[in-house]
C-alpha cells in the first residue's frame, strides 16, 4: 500500500527531495511522516510504502499545479492533504495568499481531478490549524496578525465540507492542538505557531494513525 502526503512545509520538514530509499530516513523530512513510516514500516515493513511530497511554502494552487507529477504519477492507494495556513500567511507580507472562494475552488478542482486520475485512491484530508506563536501574534509591523490569521478556521471549515460532500475521510486537528496547548506552551507543540516541534508532529500523526487503522485499512 502506498500513502503519499501532500502538502506544504509542515508536510516537508527539511525532506530530502533526491532520497527515494524507503529505508533511509532523509526523504520524510522531521516533521509528521516520520513518525507515521516509522510506526507502519515496523508493523509491517514489506506493507506500506510512505512517500512525503511536501513542498515548502506552497499553497493550495501551488497543489494543484503539480499534482499531476507529485500524485498522478506515483498511483498512490491512499492520498493525504494539508494545505491551507499559507493561503492565509502569505496575504500578510505580500498580498499573495487565496481567498477562501478560489481556495475552495482550487480545493473542488484537485480533489475531483485526483479521483478521475486514480477513482479507487483513498483520500484523506487534513484541517490546517495554527496555535500562538512568533509568526502568529501581532507586531509592530503586522498589528492585526493574530486577526488574519483566524481566517484560518473559515479554510477548516471549506476543507471539512469537501471531504463531506465527496465521502472523504476528515482528520481534525486543530481541537487537539487546542487542548495539548492548554497543557504546556504553544510552542511545545508548534514552535513558531504553526510550523511542528517534535510533539506536535507526534500528535499529527497520532490523530492520522488512528483514522488510517480504524476506517481505512
Amino acid at each position: 500500500m502506498k500513502i503519499l502526503f501532500f502538502g506544504d512545509s509542515v508536510t516537508d520538514m527539511g525532506r530530502d527531495r533526491d532520497c527515494t530509499d524507503i529505508n533511509k530516513p532523509f526523504g520524510y523530512g522531521y516533521g509528521f511522516t516520520s513518525f507515521i513510516a516509522a510506526e507502519l514500516y515496523d508493523e509491517a515493513p514489506e506493507k506500506y510504502e510512505v512517500v512525503n511530497r511536501g513542498n515548502g511554502g506552497n499553497r493550495v494552487v501551488d497543489l494543484y499545479a503539480r499534482v499531476k507529477a507529485d500524485v498522478w504519477n506515483l498511483k498512490p492507494d491512499v492520498l493525504s492533504v494539508l494545505i491551507g495556513i499559507n493561503d492565509v500567511w502569505h496575504a500578510i507580507p505580500n498580498d499573495n495568499g487565496v481567498e477562501p472562494e478560489r481556495y475552495e475552488k482550487v480545493y473542488r478542482m484537485l480533489i475531483e481531478d485526483t479521483l478521475k486520475a486514480l477513482p479507487d485512491v483513498k483520500i484523506v484530508l487534513c484541517e490546517p490549524f495554527f496555535l500562538e506563536g512568533s509568526e502568529t501574534v501581532d507586531s509592530p509591523e503586522f498589528p492585526d496578525r493574530y486577526a488574519l490569521f483566524c481566517q484560518v478556521f473559515d479554510y477548516a471549515r471549506i476543507v471539512e465540507r469537501l471531504a463531506k460532500e465527496y465521502g472523504l475521510y476528515y482528520l481534525p486537528l486543530q481541537k487537539k492542538f487546542d487542548e495539548a496547548a492548554k497543557k504546556s506552551a504553544p510552542g511545545y507543540y508548534l514552535y513558531d505557531g504553526v510550523h511542528p516541534a517534535p510533539a506536535g508532529a507526534k500528535l499529527i500523526a497520532a490523530e492520522w494513525l488512528k483514522l488510517f487503522k480504524e476506517k481505512i485499512v
